[in-house]
């Protein structure tokens, strides 16, 4: 892949016009903005239902500049499919001349939950597209509930923190991992904190034969409970404590893209957002889960450094 030249990048025009409804500072539009600025050629979009569905295409309006189609919450998988192949049909019989690329959109709800079985299909089956699942941790779209993406102790509408749970009971769903096992030519992990990092990801998943997915960590302002101008930070602070470690499956070899020189803890990660504030309560502090949140993160980068060969 050539090299990305950040100021010609800069100068392609947004995939989504001003004016859209995403909350003010959220970081999906940033992603979707990121993730399309390396890809030249002719794109068509369909989004799972969630929010960049429902702020970019309020009726009669539509937000984006490129061919899209709005598919339901469980079924983005099996709709950017269908495009995919209607696509070669007509390229077969000589009525389509363009070299088209496929990208579905997904927010982690619609991807790690409600879509996951349409997408297995669509990953199995070997349709040439590329996944992107702007991953929040939470159902933002329907009042922050928890996901199977929601880390642990994190507090949502429906694994509230209080005196009889401090906020989700459950490890967070290690999706980028299952969707490697599906055994696709690409697989990768990134942030929003990277700029990039998103662009070169996207635009070699775009660019690979077959399917490809890409899981991008995107803070949610209002379910983080953090200032959207401290986004970046955010990201960079997840990445550096290695909750979020990012890296490739290139045709089942594991490439890890960053390592911290020092890695931070993970507490300083928590701290800076308001869903973990029950867990530094004065005199009600869970140290013992913030350990457990470091031991996990240590054990996962333990195993991913295995399997990069480290």
């Amino acid at each position: 892949m050539s090299a990305l030249n950040i100021k010609e990048l800069t100068k392609k025009a947004s995939p989504l016009t001003q004016g859209h409804r995403m909350c003010p500072g959220c970081g999906a539009p940033t992603a979707v903005r990121q993730a399309l600025m390396g890809v030249n050629d002719p794109v068509v979009v369909v989004s799972a239902t969630g929010c960049m569905e429902v702020s970019t295409t309020v009726y009669p309006y539509s937000s984006w500049r490129m061919p899209f189609m709005h598919i339901a919450f469980e079924n983005a998988g099996a709709g950017i499919s269908g495009v995919e192949a209607a696509y070669k049909v007509l390229r077969k019989r000589g009525k389509i001349d363009k070299n088209i690329k496929f990208v579905a959109f997904g927010g982690d709800g619609g991807t790690y939950d409600i879509g996951l079985q349409s997408l297995s299909g669509a990953l199995e089956r070997g349709h040439d597209f590329t996944y992107i699942c702007y991953n929040n941790q939470g159902y933002m779209n329907t009042g922050a509930q928890r996901s199977s993406a929601t880390p642990q102790s994190a507090n949502a509408t429906t694994s509230p923190a209080g005196s009889a749970a401090p906020g989700k009971l459950q490890r967070a769903k290690d999706l980028t991992e299952i969707v490697a096992a599906h055994n696709i030519p690409y697989v990768a992990q990134t942030s929003l904190h990277n700029p990039l990092d998103l662009v070169a990801k996207v635009k070699r998943a775009v660019e690979t034969e077959g399917p490809a997915f890409v899981n991008v960590l995107v803070p949610c302002p209002l379910f983080w409970k953090i200032d959207p101008a401290n986004q970046a930070d955010i990201c960079r602070m997840a990445v550096d404590s290695k909750f979020w470690p990012v890296y490739e499956v290139i045709n089942g070899e594991y490439v890890l893209s960053y390592e911290p020189k020092e890695a931070r803890p993970i507490e300083d990660f928590l701290r800076a957002q308001g869903r973990y504030a029950h867990l530094f309560k004065k005199g009600a502090e869970r140290f013992d889960l913030v350990e457990e949140a470091q031991r996990d993160a240590d054990e996962s980068w333990s195993k991913l450094l295995k399997k990069c060969g480290r």
